[in-house]
């Protein structure tokens, strides 16, 4: 990446002073956001979530030891853990931070923004005495061990990896009050969709085609999405019954395309051909539905279900393509929401806590890569970038990465916990700035 030269001060300063000016900037911030998240919770409870967003940020780990240690307080350690521990068993914290992330996301929402939906796991392969421990496919190795289940929703643009975590929900089945999986996944969906005012289209790679979510969201008029689709499910075809895979085979393809995607440091290229066959639902046929046919990603054609009308024009068609490659693209976003924070090293052993600490991990998240102003961001990276030049192996290369590298670096030298400021202090937001790199 080229950092443009005039993005930095004409006359050279002291690299400790400058440390010094971005650290400050960076608690700063953490304490208007946190204010933000935290309206109507209470004195204590304000300042226990600008402890968290600060030690997540500065540790870049969960263990609440570590988050502790990070705070440097003038008394031990235990206590600290101790205080910590207890604020965040609070009932309604996630809840409450949650909404606010929710309603400051929603903002940048715009009519045909993605909401990627993304299911995942949280394994706890050693784990016996955390709550509700339940069975979960391991997504990495494919295995069952125990742990949670998680869901995040996502807006981005087409074509581009900037990105806003919207809302998040962790389950297991064996906790009180749960009903299902798709029960989960509709209720979160609902309250993205409550919140932008029906603003974005859905975006579900695999297991979004089930009944379960198609049917409500086809009912739904104001609902728009563009879901992948297995091929062993029945669609309606000018009248009659068919098969999804039957009909790709036979859905003419005169688009082509060529594509090259990234993956570990290797390239791979794929020539894809592209075309689309208007369809409808049976549970629902009033809505008309289109099936894009896209060919060359392997042996069974990719299928994706949408609402959006689809005709005979390259560009048209080229956006369904576009938005689900924007899927892969983020894909080392969405990696660092999960792994960013190291979250499967966990430690807490009740339920509302494990909850409380995901949301915690998204509004960390939210902080750095949506709160905090380009320029901020361009400062902490390009210091980042000048001190890890002088080391053997460098900066990671994934820029979210790098920048919550750069963030633990700048807190590192300044030392210290976060700076607390007055709690009768009056707190005031600032408009989240788009990531402009």
């Amino acid at each position: 990446m080229r950092i443009p030269s005039q993005q930095f001060p004409t006359k050279p300063r002291r690299p400790a002073a400058m440390v010094h000016q971005i650290g400050q900037k960076l608690r700063e911030q953490i304490h208007r956001f946190s204010g933000e998240l935290s309206k109507g919770l209470g004195l204590v409870s304000t300042r226990f979530v600008e402890e968290m967003i600060y030690g997540l940020s500065s540790g870049g780990s969960v263990r609440l030891t570590e988050i502790g240690r990070s705070l440097e307080e003038e008394i031990s350690l235990h206590a600290t853990h101790k205080r910590l521990s207890r604020n965040l068993a609070r009932e309604d914290l996630g809840t409450k931070i949650s909404q606010e992330i929710l309603e400051l996301g929603a903002r940048r929402i715009k009519d045909d923004t993605l909401l990627i939906v993304d299911p995942s796991d949280l394994t706890k392969k050693y784990a016996e005495k955390m709550e509700y421990l339940a069975d979960v496919r391991d997504g990495s190795d494919k295995t069952i061990g125990s742990g949670y289940w998680l869901c995040e929703v996502i807006g981005c643009e087409v074509g581009s990896n900037k990105i806003t975590p919207l809302a998040e929900t962790l389950w297991s089945q064996k906790a009180p009050g749960f009903v299902s999986e798709n029960d989960e996944v509709l209720t979160l969906v609902k309250k993205v969709r409550q919140a932008t005012g029906g603003r974005g289209i859905l975006v579900y790679d695999r297991g979004g085609d089930r009944r379960t979510f198609l049917v409500p969201w086809t009912q739904d008029d104001s609902c728009r999405y563009l879901i992948r689709q297995r091929g062993d499910r029945q669609l309606l075809y000018k009248g009659k019954l068919k098969k999804e895979l039957d009909l790709a085979e036979t859905c003419k393809t005169p688009y082509s395309e060529t594509i090259i995607k990234e993956k570990d440091g290797t390239e791979k290229v794929y020539f894809l051909d592209y075309g689309f066959i208007p369809v409808r639902l049976p549970e629902h046929a009033a809505r008309p539905l289109w099936l894009v046919v896209i060919k060359g990603f392997g042996k069974k054609p990719l299928m994706l279900l949408t609402t959006e009308p689809m005709r005979r024009h390259r560009k048209t068609i080229k956006w369904a393509l576009d938005a689900y490659l924007t899927r892969w693209r983020i894909e080392d976003t969405i990696r660092f929401l999960k792994q960013g924070y190291d979250f499967e090293d966990v430690r807490v052993l009740t339920y509302q806590r494990l909850k409380n600490m995901a949301t915690l991990l998204l509004a960390a998240s939210y902080f750095s890569m949506v709160w905090l102003g380009a320029k901020t961001k361009l400062t902490i990276l390009s210091m980042h970038v000048m001190e890890a030049s002088k080391r053997i192996f460098g900066i990671p290369d994934f820029r979210y990465y790098a920048l919550a590298d750069g963030i633990k670096a700048v807190f590192k030298r300044i030392g210290k916990g976060p700076i607390i400021a007055t709690l009768s202090e009056s707190i005031q937001c600032e408009q989240p700035t788009l990531f402009g790199l």
